[in-house]
């Protein structure tokens, strides 16, 4: 599958946040470095992210509800527990991330990926999906309720205890799986 990467970011012309909450007061979050962070509770309503690196971030038990991130990289990042409610998600990738217990209902990923991504008890109730992928991700426990799924790729993805409820699974392969290079205890989550 294809899917199309966040457009190129000059990490070196990046701005670095020196200051979490005061950069949630701004309407749009553009050309930002995030790294080294660690907050919990934060709240951010209707904030546009674009062209960022969030990096080596955790932000967890927090609500970044009806934000857009466009062209966006997670590397090794955490936001366990955290509501990205009604978010739009385009042209973005989660490296080495762990979004437990995310809640993205009624969020759109479209050209997302998620490589070796702890998405374990994922809630995506009517959300929609398109040309994501998920690679060497675990979505055990996951929730897919009447969720919107278009050429999704799922490669070495434990879906153990997934639910699907009015889901439609056609052209979605669920057979491809192959052996795990890595152990789960060389990564991250």
């Amino acid at each position: 599958m294809k899917i199309i990467k966040p457009q190129k970011i000059q990490e070196e012309n990046l701005i670095k946040v020196e200051d979490l909450e005061k950069e949630l007061q701004e309407e749009t979050i553009e050309n930002k470095k995030l790294q080294n962070v660690s907050k919990e509770n934060i709240e951010g309503y209707d904030k546009k992210w674009e062209k960022a690196i969030i990096s080596n971030t955790d932000i967890m038990n927090s609500k970044l509800e009806k934000n857009s991130f466009t062209d966006v990289i997670f590397k090794n990042c955490n936001f366990s527990n955290t509501s990205f409610e009604n978010s739009c998600f385009i042209r973005c990738e989660f490296n080495n991330c762990k979004i437990t217990g995310c809640n993205f209902i009624e969020t759109t990923l479209y050209q997302v990926s998620f490589i070796e991504t702890n998405a374990n008890y994922l809630n995506l109730t009517t959300a929609s999906l398109e040309n994501v992928l998920f690679q060497d991700t675990m979505l055990r426990n996951s929730f897919f309720q009447e969720t919107k799924l278009k050429n999704i790729a799922l490669e070495n993805t434990d879906l153990s205890r997934a639910q699907f409820f009015k889901t439609s699974l056609k052209d979605i392969d669920l057979s491809r799986k192959s052996n795990r290079g890595n152990s789960d205890s060389d990564r991250r989550y």
